[in-house]
């Protein structure tokens, strides 16, 4: 057993992480509205950048990301630029509940990247619970599908299919991290990774900019996701990755929809149906067994 293991002193990172998430669908939501998906995404990492650069530069790690700025720019890319952008756009046709569920098939993808590229097969634990897992937030989805109320018109098949694009990105920027960063501090791929999205995301953003300014509360809402669900989030993340292994920590995706249902309720003034509470409690089951909170035991044999 690993001493990461022990006492699993990573799951305080990882209910954190999930709480943190659960939150960042919501401001996109009330951001991207005014600003657009490019503009929502390149305002957000910017922001993010500014957040985490100083604390960087605090800890003297400016070299370490000098010397791996090629693969944290490139992880910025996958991890945020894209997804950021895809789940701005689907945000403009489904509810913030269906694109929570969407982010929740995270793991799915990044148990097959991990297997076919780490060879990091998973236990018959970790399949039950990834299975258990996206049960309940299918279960979940099926109850708060459909277009929201003032949709932009784009098709929800779009809106879907750019939220899997986004968690395919998420998978594979996972087991990149761990292949080629690994003995990288988490404050250097949280800020060089925004950087680099920030850097990419600039003349999408500048094109696609809104006509008119945005309102306060928009501007409020993104800087609450890009300092809190962005900056704090990736340093929770990288670091989640570096002690329980990139598979646990896109497990975190099933506890999302979770924080999110809950910030319905109180933001929103969404309904929580006892629905809801039974799905919640499937996708906690199948996240405690993906990321062996608990395990199953085996069978024993009666002694003889």
């Amino acid at each position: 057993m690993k001493a990461t293991d022990q006492g699993k002193p990573w799951a305080f990172d990882f209910i954190l992480l999930a709480a943190v998430w659960g939150a960042s669908f919501l401001f996109m939501r009330f951001g991207v509205v005014e600003f657009g998906p490019f503009a929502t995404a390149g305002v957000r990492v910017a922001i993010a950048s500014a957040f985490l650069l100083p604390f960087l530069l605090y800890k003297g790690l400016r070299p370490s990301l000098l010397l791996n700025w090629k693969h944290v720019f490139f992880v910025g890319v996958l991890n945020s630029a894209i997804p950021f952008v895809c789940f701005s756009f689907a945000l403009l046709s489904i509810t913030t509940g269906l694109s929570s569920m969407l982010n929740a098939t995270v793991p799915l993808f990044g148990a097959l990247v991990a297997w076919f590229w780490l060879h990091d097969k998973p236990t018959r634990t970790s399949t039950l619970g990834l299975l258990v897992g996206f049960i309940g937030a299918a279960m979940l989805a099926w109850d708060q599908a459909g277009v929201k109320a003032g949709a932009s018109g784009i098709a929800p098949v779009w809106a879907v299919l750019a939220g899997l694009l986004a968690c395919a990105c998420y998978a594979v920027s996972a087991s990149y991290t761990r292949r080629f960063l690994a003995d990288v501090p988490p404050l250097v791929i949280a800020t060089g990774s925004q950087i680099g999205a920030m850097l990419s995301l600039t003349l999408p953003a500048l094109w696609f900019r809104p006509q008119q300014m945005p309102s306060v509360s928009a501007w409020t809402a993104l800087l609450a996701v890009g300092v809190v669900s962005s900056g704090i989030a990736y340093i929770l993340f990288f670091r989640l990755i570096a002690n329980a292994g990139p598979s646990r920590a896109l497990s975190v995706t099933y506890v999302v929809p979770v924080f999110a249902v809950i910030y319905g309720l109180f933001f929103l003034g969404e309904r929580v149906t006892p629905w809801m509470l039974v799905c919640g409690a499937v996708i906690v089951t199948g996240t405690a067994l993906s990321t062996s909170l608990f395990k199953l035991r085996k069978h024993q044999p009666p002694a003889n």
